[in-house]
């Protein structure tokens, strides 16, 4: 049998197995589609339930028909809901026992309810109908007679009996009720009138009319139709607990069933697999690995492992015996090969061997048929033949390096890569080394001239040194001078900002006291104002002192002897208060010159300070001069004694350059010397360009000797001068500075 019909077996077990699995699978997912179905149908009519619960609540609390409605709706509902599952649980094979308990328990539950309502209707559902309305007609007709018959006492148990009454119906206990017979059964043995005990009675067989209803319906969960529902309701929630146990007790056991044999199935469905994969892998193994055998034999050959090779296996009638066949015919084919190019590698190492020892003349001879390998052979001997040419063409210019000639170069026509860079190189060298002596002959020739000029430069220099010196210490006397005159003007303007201080201290002090002044003449103003107020109230105090009297007069003479007395005190009261009016006006006279005296001495207080104003402003313009110009004289100082400190430094530099030009000129005769011995030495070469060496020019900038000394007569003026250095200096303690400047004056100094 061949591979591939094993593979088509063993493909149609994998096959089906795979279709009972599905089979399998299908089905039990059906089942639990069923059962599932079954729990949720368990959770609708839980919903349905609290619904019933919610409209019976509304209804209870609102009594409004259209919860009864609502009632009536969700019922309907949960009965299609349970007879749904019925059905289902019967497709499942599950007993319908607790869901025929649960219909026949929701059943007891709606006729309860059912009852309630109806009794409730008798009740009533709104205070104007049922029993609850004959009982508020009968009500307010006592209310109305006992109000018109103006019996406050009656009107007073009337209410006790409306208490009672809302006691009852607020809290529903029979104690109220009991409380409301004796009450009334009392009133009506009161001697009242005939009429108002037929309205009593009446009252009286209403509210036990409602009473004996509401004790039918219950006056608590614990009493009546409520108590019944209360035990309903308790009954079907656990009959909805035994059917979801139930439903999930047998989900978990098909659930557990289904798992267990679909394992089963799958397992028994690996084991043939996997014994129809023993040993059909078997039989394909085994092939195989004779297969590999004999490939790694062949191969080990081909990597030089073994040195023969033996053909593979082929007496089978499958595909692995087919490639084996194929194989055997190219593994002869391939030695044969193998054999003569391992003879042309031979040759080709003994050349290379030959080749590292230095041997470039050698040729590969052997030949194979291979035309890959004829073709390298033929490509290496034309590399051999060109490298030799290049390599003694290359040894020839080397030579003559050795013999101090550097201008023959090598041919690098025809020739390319690495073999052209390293030609190229060597003629690069040759430039390099002639480009280096005809430089060094030209730098010497140059170094040689210009050592020459340096020496004597150098020997200017010194003499220009020398001179500069005995200028600066002329210059560093001079400025000592002008130091000690601007410290002098300094310490003058300093006692003059003193003086200017102490004035203007004076003249604040002035107007202080002149402001203080005018403060004290504004209080004396304002107490004058309180005085003329005081008076205006003595005077006022005076006119109605005055009127007194005089109506006191007036009754005394009217009371005739017995007032005569007071008319004496009377007249008295009138010359008291005419002398404080005359002398209120005496006062009022003296504080109005007070007044006009005070204002005057504001006007002159407020003059004093401005006079004081402009003094003070004058004395501090005074002040700002005289600060600025002991600021600048300050500036003049230190700007002064910065230059003494650099014209110092320059004389020290000035010495150092002079040390400086001595060592110098030292240096510039060993220079000299060196130059021409670089000279001899490039002209004992043959180079490139040796004839067009010559002497190099050098451009140096040309500067003016400086002057050595000044003239006493020449002033230090801003005008520049042409060609001359000039130095910054920027002042650090006990170090010389060499400065230079922008300015092309040597008389300003730019910076210290």
């Amino acid at each position: 049998m061949s591979i591939k019909q094993k593979l088509v077996l063993l493909s149609t077990c994998v096959l089906l197995g795979l279709i009972a699995l599905f089979i399998l699978n299908n089905y039990s997912q059906n089942q639990m589609k069923e059962l599932v179905k079954a729990q949720k149908s368990v959770e609708v009519l839980k919903t349905l339930q609290t619904e019933l619960r919610k409209n019976e609540k509304d209804f209870l609390a609102r009594k409004d028909e259209k919860y009864l409605n609502d009632f009536q709706n969700n019922f309907k509902s949960l009965q299609n809901s349970a007879n749904s599952l019925k059905d289902i649980l019967k497709k499942v094979d599950i007993s319908t026992e607790y869901t025929n308990d649960f219909l026949e328990i929701s059943n007891n539950y709606n006729d309860i309810f059912t009852q309630i309502a109806n009794t409730q209707k008798q009740i009533g559902l709104t205070h104007t109908d049922g029993l609850y309305g004959n009982l508020r007609k009968s009500v307010h007709n006592v209310q109305e007679f006992a109000r018109n018959s103006n019996n406050f006492e009656l009107l007073s148990l009337v209410y006790e009996l409306r208490k009672e009454e809302k006691d009852f119906m607020l809290r529903k206990e029979e104690k109220y009720s009991t409380r409301f017979e004796k009450k009334i059964d009392l009133l009506t043995k009161m001697p009242i009138n005939q009429e108002i005990k037929t309205y009593l009675n009446q009252y009286k067989t209403a509210f036990l009319q409602l009473v004996e209803k509401e004790k039918v319906k219950g006056l608590n969960e614990k009493s009546g139709l409520l108590e019944n529902l209360r035990k309903t309701i308790y009954k079907t929630e656990n009959s909805l607990n035994k059917m979801e146990k139930n439903i999930s007790a047998h989900i978990v056991k098909a659930e557990s069933f289904l798992n267990t044999f679909l394992i089963i199935l799958t397992l028994l469905i690996i084991v043939v697999l996997m014994v129809s994969f023993y040993f059909i892998s078997k039989s394909i193994t085994k092939s195989i690995n004779k297969f590999q055998e004999g490939l790694i034999g062949f191969f080990k050959y081909l990597n030089n492992e073994t040195k023969d090779v033996e053909l593979l296996d082929d007496s089978k009638n499958d595909e692995i015996s087919n490639m084996s066949k194929l194989i055997n015919k190219n593994i002869e084919k391939t030695k044969n090969n193998i054999e003569e190019d391992k003879a042309l590698i031979l040759d080709v190492t003994q050349i290379a061997t030959k080749i590292k020892e230095g041997h470039l003349n050698k040729q590969i001879t052997a030949s194979t048929s291979n035309e890959s390998l004829n073709a390298l052979k033929d490509v290496i001997n034309e590399m051999l033949v060109g490298l030799n040419k290049n390599i003694s063409s290359i040894s020839t210019v080397l030579k003559e390096f050795s013999n101090y000639k550097f201008t023959s170069k090598v041919d690098s026509s025809g020739v390319e890569g690495d073999m052209k860079e390293f030609i190229e190189n060597v003629n690069f060298l040759t430039d390099e080394i002639s480009g280096l002596l005809k430089d060094s002959l030209i730098i010497g020739l140059t170094l040689d001239e210009a050592s020459d000029k340096l020496i004597t430069n150098v020997d200017v220099l010194n003499t220009s040194s020398n001179e500069a010196a005995a200028s600066l210490e002329e210059t560093a006397a001079a400025l000592e001078e002008i130091t000690s005159t601007i410290v002098n003007n300094s310490e003058n303007v300093a006692k003059m900002s003193k003086y200017a201080q102490e004035l203007g201290n004076s003249a604040k002090t002035g107007q202080s006291l002149a402001n203080k002044t005018t403060k004290s003449m504004e209080e004396i103003n304002e107490q004058v104002s309180s005085i003329n107020e005081a008076i205006t109230v003595i005077d006022q105090i005076a006119f109605q002192t005055n009127i007194l009297s005089l109506n006191a007069a007036v009754e005394a003479a009217t009371a005739g002897e017995a007032g005569k007395g007071f008319a004496v005190v009377a007249a008295e009261v009138r010359n008291l208060a005419n002398r404080s009016a005359q002398a209120a006006k005496s006062i009022k006279e003296i504080v109005e010159n007070a007044t006009s005296k005070a204002n005057e001495g504001k006007g002159i207080s407020s003059e004093m300070i401005k006079g004081y104003d402009v003094l003070l402003e004058n004395i501090e313009n005074s002040t700002q001069m005289i600060s600025e110009i002991a600021a600048a004289s300050k500036e003049q100082e230190s700007g002064i004694t910065q230059i003494n400190d650099a014209v110092t430094q320059l004389d020290q530099q000035t010495q150092k350059n002079a040390s400086i030009a001595t060592q110098t000129h030292d240096i510039a005769i060993q220079t000299d010397t060196i130059a021409k011995e670089i000279v001899s030495d490039a002209g004992a070469k043959e180079f490139l360009g040796k004839e067009q060496a010559k002497v190099k020019k050098i451009d140096v900038p040309h500067e003016e000797e400086p002057k050595a000394k000044y003239d006493k007569k020449e002033e230090y003026e801003d005008k520049p001068r042409e060609n001359k250095k000039s130095y910054s200096y920027e002042k650090k303690p006990k170090q010389a500075q060499t400065f230079t400047s922008n300015s092309s004056s040597d008389d300003e100094w730019e910076s210290f």
